[in-house]
Order: C-alpha cells, then sequence, then structure tokens
C-alpha cells in the first residue's frame, strides 16, 4: 500500500529572467505554455484576458468532471491573473483566505499539469498548501485568518530588512468572523506595508456610483496625487503647524466619506481604495500595479461574481458553491443521488421535530445552515434560528446566555470549526455549568476536504471538560435518540458529533419512536466470549461488520458493545467486560491521543482491571485528503482490515 504521508514535491521558483513563450494570434492556446508565474508577468492586458478565459474553462471542464468547490474559484480568475501579473510570486507572499477561491492560482503556479487530481485521492490539495508549492505562503481551510497571516509575513519581512510586497485576500464572507478585524486592529497601528484585498461577490454597483468610484481609486492611488498630497503637507507643516495638517486630514476624510464605502478602513488605518470591477482587466490591472506601490496598510476593495462564466452559478451561488462529479456544463444538471439520506439531514429533521414540541428549543449556527441541517429549522422557525457568520466563537458564548435565559440554545457547527472556540466552551458554557447543546457535523474523516475539516480532534478536546455530556450514534436511529436526550438534558453542557455522508438506510425515519436515552449507558450489540470489540459512532458499526469474520477465524462467538457515551462511560458494562474476556478492543475515528479508547484504559486502569484495551484509530498525524474509503484502507480501519488485525492479535 502506498503511504498517504509521502508529500508531493515543493515546486521550484520561477526564474526572474524568464519570458513569456505565449504569443496572442487568434486560437493560440495560452494556458497550455504557462509554466510559471513570470510569464504571466509578460503578457500584455489582451493576452490576460484570454488568459482568464482559458483558465476559467479549465476550471469549469476539471470540476465539473471531478467535482469540487465551484462558485467561489470561478468568481476569483480575473483577480488571480492581475496578482500574477503584477507581483512577483513567490518573492512577494499572496494569502488566500480558505483557499477555495484560489484554484487559478494552483493552475498558473505550476500545477496545471496536476489539476485534475484536485481534491482526489493523493493528488492537489482543493486549499492552498505550503508542503505543495512555495507560491502557496499560507495554508488554511478555516476563514477569516489571511489578514493576520499576512501581517505577522509583512511583520517578518520588515524585521529581516527585506522589501517584498505581501497580500491578503479575503472574501466578505470571511470578514464576519472577528479575527480579521483584530488583524485589520494590529496591522493599522503599526502602519505595517502590506495590503487586504476584500474580494466581494455579494455587493453590486450601479452605474452612477461605480463612475465616482472608478474616478476617485485612480486619484487616490495616482502617484502624482500621492506626491502632491505629501509635498503640500510638507510645506504646510512648515508655515502653519500640525493644526492646519489635521484640520485638511479632517475635510480629506470628509469627502472620502460621502463618496466611499470605506472609511471603516480608514478608521483603521488602512487607505481604501475602491471598489474596483474584479472582472475588468483593463481597470483592476492598472489599478492594482498602483496600489501596490503605496506605503503602508492599503485596502483594495474588488468586486466580484461567484460563478462567473456560467449564468447559472452566477444566479444561485449557493447551489453552485460546490459541482458534484459528473455535472452537465451546459445546464449545471448535477446527478440525483438515490442514497439514503445524509445524517445533516436526520439531524435537521428531528430537531424541527423537537421544537414543535418545545418552543424555547433555538438553534444557532456560524455560516453553515445548510452544512449542518440547520436550514430545516430556519423554514421552519425563522424568529428561532440565528445564524451568526463565521463567529464560532461568538455563537458558543451566545448559545450560553441563552441556556443563563431559560431556552434551549443548539450549537450546530462542524466539528473542525468548533475548535475555534474551545475557550468558550469551557469558560463561558461548562464552568457556569449552562445547559448549552453542541451538534457536531463531520466529525470523524470527512474526504476531499482534507485535514483542515476532518473533525478528527472532538473527542479529545471535549472528553476533557467537566460535566460535558459527550456522545456519537451508530446510525440514524441512535442520532436521533440522542437529539432528544441533548434537548431533555438540563444538568449541563452536551454534545453529539457524526460523521458526514449516508445513513445506512435501514431504519424507516418516519414515524419512528425514539426516547432519550439514559445518560451513561451503553448497549450490547451481541454477547460471546474471550474478545470484546467496543465501538463509538460509526466505528461500531465497523465492528459490527468484522465481527462475523473474526467469529468465524475463532470457532466461536464475541462480544461486540457500542458505548455510545464518550463522557460518562458506562463504567458497569466496562468493567464487567474487562472482567469477562481476554482481549478487548476498542475502535474510534477521532486521533488515538485523548481519545475514546484512552478514555476506556484510564477507567480500567484507575479500577485496577486485570487488562487493558487494545486502541484502534487515527494515527498521530494529520490525515490527508480522499474519500472515506480510501482513507480508512490506508489506516487499516476499514472491517475487513479490522478483523484481520483482531486475529493476528488474538491467534498470537
Amino acid at each position: 500500500m502506498t503511504s498517504h504521508a509521502e508529500k508531493l514535491p515543493i515546486l521550484p521558483a520561477a526564474s526572474g529572467s524568464e519570458k513569456a513563450v505565449v504569443e496572442s494570434s487568434q486560437g493560440a492556446s495560452i494556458l497550455s505554455r504557462i509554466t510559471s508565474p513570470a510569464q504571466v508577468r509578460e503578457l500584455d492586458l489582451e493576452q490576460l484576458k484570454q488568459l482568464a478565459a482559458e483558465v476559467r474553462q479549465r476550471i469549469i471542464t476539471v470540476i465539473a468532471e471531478k467535482g469540487g468547490h465551484f462558485g467561489a474559484p470561478l468568481g476569483a480568475v480575473d483577480l488571480t491573473v492581475a496578482l500574477l501579473h503584477v507581483l512577483d510570486s513567490p518573492t512577494d507572499k499572496v494569502v488566500w483566505d480558505t483557499g477555495h477561491q484560489a484554484y487559478a492560482w494552483k493552475i498558473l503556479t505550476g500545477r496545471n499539469d496536476r489539476f485534475e487530481s484536485i481534491r482526489q485521492y493523493q493528488g492537489l490539495s482543493g486549499f492552498l498548501k505550503r508542503d505543495e508549492s512555495e507560491h502557496d505562503a499560507f495554508g488554511a481551510g478555516h476563514a477569516s485568518t489571511s489578514i493576520a497571516a499576512a501581517y505577522g509575513l509583512a511583520e517578518g519581512r520588515a524585521q529581516q530588512g527585506r522589501n517584498n510586497r505581501v497580500v491578503a485576500v479575503i472574501g466578505d464572507g470571511a470578514m464576519t468572523g472577528g479575527m480579521a478585524y483584530e488583524a485589520l486592529n494590529n496591522a493599522g497601528l503599526r502602519r505595517t506595508n502590506m495590503m487586504v484585498i476584500l474580494n466581494d461577490n455579494e455587493m453590486s454597483i450601479s452605474d452612477n456610483v461605480w463612475a465616482v468610484h472608478k474616478g476617485l481609486s485612480n486619484l487616490i492611488t495616482s502617484s502624482g496625487y500621492n506626491r502632491v498630497k505629501q509635498d503640500v503637507k510638507s510645506v504646510l507643516r512648515t508655515i502653519m503647524g500640525e493644526r492646519i495638517i489635521h484640520a485638511a486630514h479632517n475635510l480629506e476624510e470628509a469627502v472620502k466619506g460621502l463618496l466611499v464605502p470605506g472609511l471603516f478602513f480608514e478608521e483603521l488605518g488602512f487607505r481604501y481604495i475602491g471598489p474596483v470591477d474584479g472582472h475588468n482587466l483593463d481597470e483592476l490591472v492598472p489599478i492594482l500595479k498602483r496600489a501596490a506601490e503605496l506605503e503602508g496598510p492599503i485596502c483594495l476593495h474588488v468586486v466580484t461574481r461567484k460563478g462567473k462564466g456560467l449564468t447559472y452559478a452566477e444566479a444561485d451561488p449557493i447551489t453552485y458553491h460546490a459541482a458534484t462529479a459528473n455535472m452537465k456544463i451546459e445546464t449545471g444538471e448535477m446527478a440525483k443521488s438515490s442514497a439514503p439520506p445524509a445524517y445533516t439531514k436526520v439531524f435537521g429533521k428531528t430537531l424541527v421535530e423537537l421544537a414543535r414540541e418545545n418552543p424555547r428549543v433555538v438553534a444557532i449556527t456560524a455560516a453553515m445552515p445548510g452544512g449542518t441541517g440547520t436550514d430545516q429549522f430556519q423554514k421552519a422557525f425563522p424568529s428561532r434560528f440565528y445564524d451568526v457568520g463565521i463567529a464560532e466563537e461568538c455563537a458558543v458564548t451566545m448559545a450560553a446566555g441563552m441556556a443563563a435565559e431559560g431556552l434551549v440554545p443548539v450549537c450546530a457547527i462542524y466539528s473542525t470549526f468548533l475548535q475555534r472556540a474551545f475557550d468558550q466552551i469551557i469558560h463561558d458554557v461548562a464552568l457556569q455549568h449552562l445547559p448549552v447543546r453542541f451538534v457536531l457535523d463531520r466529525a470523524g474523516l470527512v474526504g476531499a476536504d482534507g485535514p483542515t475539516h476532518h473533525g478528527t480532534f472532538d473527542l479529545s478536546y471535549l472528553r476533557m471538560i467537566p460535566e460535558l455530556v459527550l456522545m456519537a450514534p451508530r446510525d440514524e436511529q441512535e442520532l436521533r435518540r440522542m437529539t432528544r436526550t441533548l434537548v431533555e438534558y438540563n444538568a449541563g453542557p452536551s454534545a453529539v458529533r457524526y460523521p458526514r455522508g449516508n445513513c445506512s438506510g435501514r431504519i424507516d425515519l418516519d414515524g419512528m419512536d425514539y426516547p432519550a436515552l439514559e445518560i451513561g449507558r451503553g448497549e450490547f450489540i451481541q454477547k460471546g466470549r474471550r474478545v470484546a470489540l467496543i465501538g463509538i459512532g460509526n466505528m461500531t458499526q465497523h465492528w459490527i461488520e468484522a465481527a462475523p469474520d473474526i467469529e468465524a477465524a475463532l470457532g466461536h462467538e464475541i462480544t461486540v458493545f457500542d458505548a455510545r457515551f464518550v463522557r460518562p462511560l458506562d463504567r458497569e458494562a466496562l468493567l464487567s467486560i474487562a472482567a469477562d474476556h481476554e482481549f478487548l478492543f476498542t475502535a474510534e475515528d477521532n486521533t488515538i491521543r485523548g481519545g475514546f479508547g484512552s478514555a476506556v484504559n484510564e477507567l480500567l486502569n484507575e479500577e485496577g482491571a486485570p487488562r487493558l484495551a487494545t486502541v484502534y484509530g487515527l494515527p498521530d498525524r494529520f490525515v490527508d485528503h480522499g474519500t472515506p474509503k480510501e482513507l480508512y484502507g490506508e489506516l487499516g480501519l476499514l472491517p475487513a482490515q479490522l478483523a484481520e488485525r483482531v486475529i493476528r492479535k488474538v491467534q498470537g
């Protein structure tokens, strides 16, 4: 088996002396001849336009076939071309917020020949990665980090006496995250030489307003304007002192406040430029060139459209945020699945049913209503639904406040994103014994999004928190029962985590009774002897499927136990299993460091049990991207592989 830990080779930097080998004769492909950003810098405007069209078509063709992020990368094509034309990557640093905007960046920085492998097992990452290319200045799969990272890069440059340019590209959606404002505040106070490009793909610009902004942007970025401005300041300071300079500055700010929707950035210390049409290279390229030469912190406001180039994707950016494999380019039709419902849908359906029973139930999410299933709640109870944007810390503390007022807050956030609110869970929720209910979607290995989105640490970081009840279901029926358990449990904080993907399909959800669980009580799936397989969440199902092979090899029935709870553990059941069986095995889709297996062995050790469990789970490293089946296979966690490992252990 090929190890998935193997790293893709770092791509070499382009030589500054390289020249473009492209010609803009009609019908000639420019993209096919681009192998480095240095060649993009040599193109003229007409060639840049042709290149942008070819890159956009490349993205459409590959993603329609393979699946992946769609709207955001199409919207950022022209901006990417302009950046690579103006800047000198990798000497100049560009930090892309979250990275799914940056498919064009990958294509034009030496990875076009591998673009078909994007988000595929052992292929290109769907996000930026420092160990994939030296043109990827900073990796990220979580939003709102780019400005702080660029601020750090810029200050690191200054400390070492270098003068390369540093740019952060952040979407307007990521500007809902507080970290972006913390970085803006600090960079503005320090007057750091850096540029923030606000890639605004929501705001529309009317013709009359655009005419004003276009003229003002050209004016305030021109070298003549800024040179005269500094000369006038110098003369006035000599003749009349600082008071007149302050008055003139106030006048300038007042005028700009009337004309420019960027006074907020100016007040934070950034020179604001824009809005600029992000799809008009005739305007974008010269303004970007001039902005890149200005000193101090700069904010360039660029307006783009998600899904640019495809009418249906532009009209419906939510549906076409990502495309499934084998999408029909002509119509945008995506294949309809006949698979069982996703866990996300089951949770959403259940929460709506419980909210009808209890009017105090409210739902909170952080920019992910569709991704967490709370969009169903939003439609049913709009006044009881809260989407706080990309602000997980706010979501958790807000939920704590609601719990303090007697509501039943259900805080639904991806497992990997809830990591951002770890302190709030401890300080604002658990320490105050507040019954906030956490629902963690995308727990375990999530697939093509890779290590930034795998929810592989939640059992470890949540089980250490005193009083927090932590559950994981093996199937859809258990998820429904655990969701009711959350809603009805009022003694303190509680959480349920479940995987991405489809349920078993074996259970009819309509009309099914789903009573709450007894806290801390697991379930024996079957009872046998000698060997006990102890599972949590969907890994219990792996044990159920592995058991027949193990029994066939050993010649007798074995025990399979679904722990259901990571905290509190079913002490009575686990101690009896340890006393009655020679071999104990645990399995989880969480890191083995501090996870479920560790919790079981801590209990057995504390109670002086005669034996400890062999722990199977995710290794002590970051797991790359691929389908869950591919990744479980690589890690030896498929049912047949688990069976083989157990048999070898038992038979010696």
